[in-house]
């Protein structure tokens, strides 16, 4: 807190009795997450509408958040997801071309919780050492607060082992996608000559990996989280898509894996990101875990054991592929080079892969985008025969 604010209106409680008070902004009251970081030093709008983030609240590691202001077009999903946000400093007013409206009247809007005047560093530093903690964040523009009702309801709360929140973040029913990526001047155009089918399933997809499919050539069907492999193959697609989303992947998987197999076995392209890279693992053989942090940030090296290159890559992720436990017949493709945990597998005998970080991201900012060109030039040589 610095020396002109006498009264705390906001608080974080760690699991472990830690507080930190600060500043609130965006919506009152109080909600209860996994707490991570995030080393990224734009797209916090992104961020906070990455359906990924379900369950967790976001700690930003960059200072400067709330300088461009916000934009529907930069929303990769309709609302927030991220339960809330926790800053050094407070959101400051936007200046940008493309603003169209202020962060914390967005996000007061959309009931998010949030907390300024933080120590964001020794924070970040406790979540690195000690993991990702359960906290309880409340903010009350009077500054009364239940330390240990907040600290127990941290203490309680089950996490995010076992939970499957791709249920919650997927959509209600099947949709067509048309829209690419944003390209100056025109912003975003509609693909209007599409050459290959896809069927994306969505365990909380991203509208810019959708964006990157249709820019690829794909003629895209979103299908929701539970879709069967009898819903999907009964669009006769070119190629099958898993997406990004949020929770335990085994939990997904309980439902997922058995309709990915199917998928499989009719030699189908397969392409996943993120959840979907772990879904096809799992599907395949292979077992994930829980990370001690997870990744979170768009500055994270990836290196493709193909072509000995590194990619910067986003990250976000708080469970992992076990490399170990891969089974004969799948490669691994790409590592990180933090801290050498699994990034992309690929089938050997079959024109299926994935990747754990996000292509579509363009934090290098073109360096993962072959991924989606791969998938297409796999689609098309299927059809060639």
């Amino acid at each position: 807190m610095s020396s002109h604010t006498q009264t705390p209106t906001a608080c974080l409680a760690l699991a472990d009795g830690t507080i930190f008070y600060g500043r609130g902004f965006g919506a009152t009251g109080e909600t209860v997450a996994e707490l991570c970081f995030n080393t990224a030093m734009t797209g916090y709008q992104e961020i906070m509408t990455d359906p990924s983030y379900a369950g967790q609240i976001v700690t930003f590691t960059f200072p400067h958040i709330g300088n461009v202001g916000v934009t529907p077009e930069d929303d990769e999903t309709a609302d927030p997801v991220a339960a809330g946000m926790v800053v050094k400093w407070d959101p400051t007013a936007p200046s940008n071309w493309r603003a169209t409206g202020d962060l914390v009247d967005w996000l007061t809007k959309r009931g998010r919780i949030c907390i300024g005047g933080v120590d964001t560093r020794r924070l970040t530093r406790a979540i690195r050492q000690q993991g990702a903690p359960h906290v309880a964040l409340a903010h009350d523009p009077d500054g009364k607060f239940d330390i240990e009702t907040l600290v127990a309801k941290a203490r309680a709360w089950k996490g995010l082992v076992g939970l499957d929140l791709a249920r919650d973040v997927t959509c209600a029913q099947s949709y067509r996608w048309d829209e690419m990526r944003w390209a100056w001047p025109q912003g975003y155009q509609r693909q209007t000559a599409p050459v290959h089918k896809v069927v994306a399933i969505d365990y909380g997809a991203k509208r810019n990996i959708l964006r990157c499919l249709a820019s690829a050539g794909c003629d895209v069907t979103v299908l929701p989280a539970t879709a069967t492999a009898d819903d999907v193959l009964a669009l006769n697609p070119d190629g099958v898509f898993l997406s990004n989303g949020p929770g335990d992947p085994a939990a997904t998987g309980s439902y997922a894996v058995p309709m990915i197999r199917e998928v499989l076995a009719a030699d189908l392209p397969v392409f996943g990101i993120c959840l979907g890279h772990q879904m096809l693992a799992l599907a395949l053989g292979a077992q994930t875990v829980k990370m001690n942090h997870g990744h979170h940030g768009a500055n994270h090296p990836v290196k493709d054991h193909d072509t000995g290159k590194v990619e910067i890559t986003s990250m976000n992720h708080g469970f992992a592929v076990d490399s170990q436990s891969l089974p004969k017949g799948v490669i691994e493709t790409h590592t990180s080079l933090f801290d050498g945990s699994n990034c992309g597998i690929r089938m050997q005998d079959k024109p299926v892969f994935s990747v754990q970080h996000h292509p579509e991201a363009s934090p290098g900012p073109q360096d993962s985008y072959y991924l989606f060109e791969r998938f297409a030039a796999n689609m098309a040589a299927r059809k060639a025969g």
